[in-house]
């Protein structure tokens, strides 16, 4: 792999972009009352266990060492989500809440893939974008809970 350093950057994105969204749902999910958004949530975090698989699979492949993201990062991101969710647990600010964390999501792995479209790995720039699609989907879908 000759763009080991990017591509190990780019996969190492991948995989904290599926975590923090993993661990932001699950931090999430007792605070759902309404059924509808929650059974979304469970999909949405099904599909994100999928994208860690994929990325500690091909981190495997090529030899790649991925990092957790910190616990400091989770406990600020578990406040922000119980303290905004303990004042308004409506379906709408659910929405909200995960739309903002999936387009700050979408920003970030496409600068990841227009910086490194051209020198990635094929099977990293694949999941990259299966991801980006993914949530993308996701955005679609939680919009209409607004």
């Amino acid at each position: 792999m000759d763009n080991l350093k990017s591509d190990s950057e780019i996969l190492a994105e991948i995989y904290r972009n599926a975590q923090l969204a993993q661990v932001s749902i699950t931090d999430l999910l007792p605070e759902v009352e309404d059924e509808e958004i929650k059974e979304e949530l469970l999909r949405e975090h099904e599909e994100y266990e999928k994208i860690c698989s994929q990325a500690a699979s091909l981190a495997t492949r090529y030899d790649l060492n991925l990092k957790e993201p910190s616990p400091i990062k989770k406990a600020m991101m578990w406040s922000a989500i119980k303290m905004n969710a303990a004042t308004d647990n409506s379906k709408q600010n659910i929405a909200q809440m995960m739309i903002k964390g999936t387009i700050n999501g979408i920003t970030s792995l496409k600068t990841s893939l227009t910086d490194g479209e051209q020198i990635m790995n094929t099977d990293i720039k694949n999941l990259l974008k299966d991801l980006i699609s993914l949530e993308e989907g996701f955005e679609r879908k939680l919009k209409r809970y607004l």
